[in-house]
């Protein structure tokens, strides 16, 4: 929603003498399009004395809240509130706190950000409606809750390496194929736990079930909404300790919600999948490899392993959810597709890909009914199945055995992706890297058959 109000809130800057219209037009249309490595190559290009102040500060806090920088966004939120607020209307100002709050607490700085959350509604709350004031002061219950906790504290046990051992596993109707990837050597507070690694999932994700056999502390008022295929509604709770191969890690938080998806035939399925590490957790690892090979997560846990800052340009981003996108090519078409090694299957290309190759499409895909099974329901889409397509990522190409493509924008989570990568595309390499210092995602050689 911000980058749209921006536009609104620029008209007549960019015309003040001083400044380069072209620079600060060329700005704001990535900001509008959400062309974050675009807004990142033209600001790193040009003089900083040539873009308008506050498209300078603003354009800082875009970069490190979308390129994973919060060491660049957190001094240019504080700069932007302190000397460019007149250039803020109130759902730019609404909307920059939202996000400042968010990357404070990924910092761990939670007692902060609730704080600058209480200040933003009791300056603006008698313009805003009644949900605005709602949602805002659940972001202060959250931030509150975790001030009390010092989330992700990370020990690695007797290694300058952290291991996670994985095993592959089939899910879902056999005739399918799907699998997904079950973390092994793992507990929660001390006992045997069965956890799904899924970089598609901001959060991770328990059962109340689970929640309560593993001794989970609730946080009071902190409801929150979980988007899969359909909505579940759960609440925050500490797990004390999580150990995962030779890592350890104090006070994870987890939201509590039904992974049911409420449909008889495929809950027959779901027995197993209670308890899913997301992205949060990965994001405070400075990177994670995904050795297919070895089946293991590989973890750097000491200098000089671990990956510092460099120039390397990022082929990463987040979107509006926070998820994890990718640049990709897919039949010689640029896209940005989200990870997801929570998909059980090789992905879906959107209906951009079909807009720019519907002839192709036609003529070479089958028609197909796909079910998707997930938080909260179960949908059917008409879709095209193609074959045998060419895909390279992170610096290597593989030929993708099948996948799905959307004719139509489709309501529900991943809609607004041009493309969905699943778990079974992936383990066509060798390994994926995700290196989280520069945000870039790296693959290794596509494996061979000898070691599917």
């Amino acid at each position: 929603m911000l980058r749209k109000f921006l536009l609104y809130a620029f008209i007549g800057i960019t015309s003040l003498i001083g400044y380069s219209q072209s620079i600060n037009d060329k700005i704001l249309n990535t900001i509008n399009h959400s062309d974050w490595f675009g807004l990142d190559s033209i600001y790193n290009s040009v003089p900083k004395d040539s873009i308008h102040p506050y498209l300078e500060v603003s354009s800082r806090c875009f970069l490190g809240y979308q390129l994973n920088r919060p060491d660049v966004s957190i001094p240019a939120f504080k700069e932007l509130f302190n000397t460019q607020s007149e250039y803020l209307d109130l759902n730019n100002f609404i909307s920059f706190a939202v996000m400042f709050g968010k990357d404070l607490n990924k910092v761990g700085e939670n007692e902060f950000a609730a704080s600058m959350i209480n200040q933003t509604i009791d300056a603006t709350r008698q313009y805003l409606d009644s949900a605005t004031v709602s949602n805002l002061t659940l972001q202060v219950n959250w931030y509150s809750a975790l001030a009390a906790y010092k989330p992700y504290q990370i020990q690695f046990n007797g290694d300058s390496i952290g291991k996670v051992p994985f095993a592959i596993v089939p899910t879902g109707p056999k005739e399918k194929g799907n699998v997904m990837m079950h973390l092994r050597e793992s507990t929660i507070n001390g006992m045997p736990a069965d956890i799904i690694f899924d970089t598609g999932a901001g959060h991770s994700i328990i059962s109340p079930e689970m929640a309560d056999k593993y001794g989970l502390t609730p946080l009071e008022g902190t409801r929150i909404s979980i988007d899969g295929v359909g909505q579940s509604e759960g609440y925050l709770a500490i797990a004390k300790e999580l150990q995962i191969g030779n890592i350890t890690v104090k006070d994870v938080p987890f939201t509590v919600a039904s992974i049911s998806s409420n449909n008889s035939e495929a809950d027959q399925y779901m027995d197993s999948i209670n308890i899913f590490l997301g992205n949060d957790l990965m994001l405070q690892l400075k990177e994670i490899t995904i050795d297919f090979i070895t089946k293991n997560l590989v973890v750097p846990a000491k200098a000089p392993f671990i990956p510092v800052k460099t120039d390397v340009k990022p082929n990463m981003c987040f979107s509006e959810g926070k998820n994890l996108l990718c640049k990709c090519e897919i039949h010689n078409n640029p896209l940005l597709v989200f990870i997801d090694t929570g998909n059980t299957d090789y992905g879906t290309l959107g209906e951009t890909f079909y807009a720019a190759n519907k002839q192709y499409v036609l003529d070479n895909g089958i028609k197909d009914t796909v079910r998707q099974a997930g938080i909260g329901g179960v949908k059917f889409n008409e879709r095209y199945l193609l074959s045998n397509m060419k895909f390279s990522l992170g610096g290597h190409t593989v030929e993708i055995p099948e996948i799905d493509v959307r004719t139509t924008n489709e309501e529900g989570v991943g809609s607004q992706y041009e493309g969905w990568l699943g778990l079974r595309s992936l383990m066509l390499y060798s390994y994926v890297r995700f290196n989280f210092v520069d945000f870039v995602l790296t693959t290794g050689i596509p494996r061979t058959s000898k070691d599917m």
